[in-house]
């Protein structure tokens, strides 16, 4: 749906009536105008006489600003004039523009309540109105998130989905965490559960987070779609199994006989289960997880799952996987295993990048308001943003060009970068100090134990690194200063001082071991300080 559809749509009634008048005085109607949240001075591309009335966007919704309230007429100017302290419209939206013609020809003029034109607008302006709405409502019923009732049922549907009534049997089912395990567990709607012997199925209706102070929690359940009427009526006790086990959850169990349901399956819970429907097909699998990730344009490398081989095993509930992907790509690329991933399987995904944040400062050739220095960061960061979005795999960022781009900022002159923090991901996690003294310990008592043999000796050599093999990546990073370097003279390689980096004389290298990474740049505007011209360092 275009842009310009979703805005009629979305349009009230006072905004059509208040059109439908300006137009027939011979006004301008919705004349569209760009805001820029550096400037507060709109010219109007025709002689006015006033204005009638503005639209545009506010905080991502539709909104109508006040006259002399949030703009004003400026009748010297024949512009807009956006006033401090009002509401403004979202930087860089189209705002729409009502306004009265200085030479109007036509023969209607008086468009006060009560007036036979204003009558007769509004008249019409109703049913224009009134078909917006229901054109908004159709178009609402064709989506699972806003469509409602029997239009919820239909969308549903295609997923072989049918809303439970009352004829479905209903209870409490008690989760219980695993006493080995820490940190919150999240118990997804649509978990399935079952007697002892599968003979009956049923679902959690609500989603529940089982917080690490809590030893248990109740959810509640619903009989399955086969199971209607007394199928579902069970006994204290008898829903025992997890279809599909929960990381974190030891076991489960309903203290209390289910009952047939009060009311039928609301809106909401109907929504949840389908989407738990959805999200269950083809999925749960790494062969699902791969799929994806080639899908999404990404290059699975290497994978760490509880079946995987010893060196490339992680914890129970757990999987993780390093990827090729271009930096612009991995956050699309993450949504999408995180949409495929098991329930309660915690999956964490890395990338051969190198994170690099530059701090800097920079004068301004005119005075801004606080938004507008904010907007000029914000550009800022666009332009270095372009710069290392254009970078291939081992090609390191350039201090030089970094400068360059900064200086591409129309209001910035005189940019000087004072430091650069570079990190770079943690693809393992090796054994600390302290195991690293255990192993040899191991080794010491491996050897002992061979007394000679030298497949024993083997065996327990093999035991010892297995056990004490690098774990899964965590996704965390890795500060690393000496990716950092500089290009100067004969200390070209080493790490790049203050001075090397204020003149721009350095990189940010994109090899590790030999490897080629891709350099990704990571900042905020937090990071840039900007002086006006007349301040002192």
């Amino acid at each position: 749906m275009k842009q310009e559809t979703v805005t009629l749509i979305r349009r009230p009634y006072q905004e059509v009536v208040d059109d439908i008048l300006t137009s027939l005085v011979g006004g301008v109607v919705n004349e569209p105008i760009i805001f820029d949240v550096k400037a507060d001075l709109y010219p109007l591309a025709e002689p006015a006489a006033g204005i009638r009335g503005i639209t545009g966007e506010f905080e991502s919704d539709h909104h109508s600003f006040l006259n002399e309230v949030d703009f004003e007429f400026s009748e010297g100017d024949n512009a807009v004039v956006w006033l401090p302290g009002g509401s403004l419209p979202d930087d860089e939206t189209t705002f729409h523009v009502d306004y009265f013609r200085q030479s109007s020809r036509s023969p209607l003029t008086d468009i006060n309540v009560g007036s036979v034109t204003r009558t007769l607008g509004e008249a019409i302006g109703r049913e224009i109105a009134t078909v917006y709405q229901q054109i908004n409502r159709a178009y609402l019923a064709g989506f699972i998130d806003t469509a409602e009732g029997k239009s919820l049922d239909l969308v549903v549907a295609i997923l072989g989905v049918i809303r439970k009534t009352a004829d479905f049997a209903e209870g409490l089912v008690t989760f219980f965490r695993d006493a080995t395990l820490v940190g919150n567990i999240n118990i997804p709607e649509a978990t399935r559960l079952a007697t002892a012997k599968g003979e009956v199925l049923f679902v959690t209706t609500q989603p529940r987070l089982l917080q690490f102070s809590q030893a248990r929690i109740d959810v509640p359940v619903r009989a399955a779609e086969e199971f209607a009427g007394d199928a579902g009526l069970v006994g204290g006790g008898e829903i025992s199994e997890m279809v599909q086990p929960l990381a974190g959850v030891d076991r489960v169990t309903n203290f209390e006989a289910t009952s047939r349901a009060a009311e039928e399956e609301t809106d909401e819970e109907l929504r949840l289960r389908a989407k738990a429907v959805l999200r269950s097909l083809g999925k749960a699998t790494v062969a699902a997880l791969l799929r994806v990730i080639r899908e999404e344009r990404g290059k699975p490398l290497e994978l760490w799952d509880p079946n995987g081989a010893p060196t490339q095993r992680s914890d129970p509930g757990t999987v993780a996987l390093l990827v090729e992907s271009e930096p612009e790509s991995f956050a699309g690329l993450q949504g999408a295993v995180h949409e495929t991933r098991a329930a309660g399987v915690l999956t964490t995904l890395v990338a051969r990048y190198i994170f690099f944040r530059p701090r800097l400062t920079a004068t301004l050739g005119q005075s801004l308001t606080a938004a507008g220095k904010e907007k000029v960061k914000e550009e800022i960061i666009a332009a270095l943003t372009g710069y290392a979005n254009g970078l291939t795999s081992g090609e390191a960022a350039e201090g030089a060009l970094l400068l360059e781009a900064i200086g591409s900022v129309q209001e910035v002159a005189d940019p000087k970068i004072v430091d650069v923090i570079a990190e770079r991901s943690e693809l393992s996690r090796p054994p600390s100090a302290d195991l690293t003294d255990a192993l040899v310990g191991k080794l010491v008592a491996a050897v002992a134990e061979a007394s000679g043999d030298d497949a024993a000796l083997h065996e327990g050599l093999t035991r010892v690194l297995i056990e004490e093999a690098p774990a899964a990546p965590s996704g965390g990073r890795i500060v690393d200063r000496s990716l950092v370097q500089s290009i100067a003279g004969g200390s070209a390689g080493a790490p790049a001082s203050d001075e090397e980096i204020e003149a721009g004389e350095f990189v940010v290298s994109a090899q590790v071991d030999g490897e080629d990474w891709f350099v990704v740049l990571d900042m905020s505007s937090a990071d840039i300080v900007l002086r006006e011209g007349g301040d002192g360092d």
